[in-house]
């Protein structure tokens, strides 16, 4: 579904997220959101009937920003070597925008909350994933990587770099330097095994 608003809407649809980044879904009102957004709470009735709707659209509108933007990270032309690709995959992800990181950290608050809807996190999941798996088959059929189980390569990667991401973004003030760095040994890691 592409989500198209007009004016007003994409204020209070930027409203929500603001209030949701701060405070959660489940404290996101629609007094708070009339408030962010500078409209009564009318308005926001009017443009979206309720604020399940509201919540929803919201969802699919910042879905919609961050799946093009991991699509990229995690595109390629089959021209790619492996090291080369997961590289700019783990830096994309890595030097990622606030803006768009913090779409990345309300879809894991999601999963927190008590709803059985956890369907940003997915959506992000999913794009990652089907992405890492396709690359994964074509370098297979290459016969650059034995044949494995492209998907479980794909999550296998994905759960490392995204984990790594994750605690850097959220937990941790590294240095470029740094990350640098740890993305080479990361690499040296998935290519080279454990094994002496």
């Amino acid at each position: 579904m592409n989500i198209e608003l007009d004016d007003t809407e994409e204020k209070i649809v930027n409203a929500t997220f603001a209030i949701i980044l701060k405070e959660g879904f489940a404290k996101a009102t629609t007094k708070k959101i009339s408030a962010e957004a500078g409209f009564n709470e009318v308005t926001i009735f009017r443009k979206f009937e309720n604020k399940n709707n509201l919540l929803e659209i919201t969802k699919e509108y910042y879905i919609q920003k961050i799946t093009g933007k991991l699509e990229e990270v995690f595109d390629f032309n089959g021209e790619e070597e492996i090291d080369e690709y997961l590289q700019n995959n783990f830096f994309g992800l890595l030097n990622l925008p606030d803006e768009d990181f913090a779409i990345i950290k309300v879809a894991m608050e999601e999963v927190g909350e008590e709803t059985d809807k956890k369907y940003l996190i997915s959506k992000i999941t999913s794009t990652i994933l089907d992405k890492l798996e396709a690359f994964f088959k074509l370098q297979i059929e290459k016969g650059k990587i034995r044949d494995v189980d492209a998907r479980v390569l794909g999550t296998m990667c994905f759960s490392m770099t995204f984990q790594t991401i994750v605690l850097y973004r959220v937990y941790d003030e590294v240095s470029q330097e740094e990350k640098e760095e740890y993305g080479k040994k990361y690499l040296d890691i998935l290519f080279n095994g454990i094994k002496k």
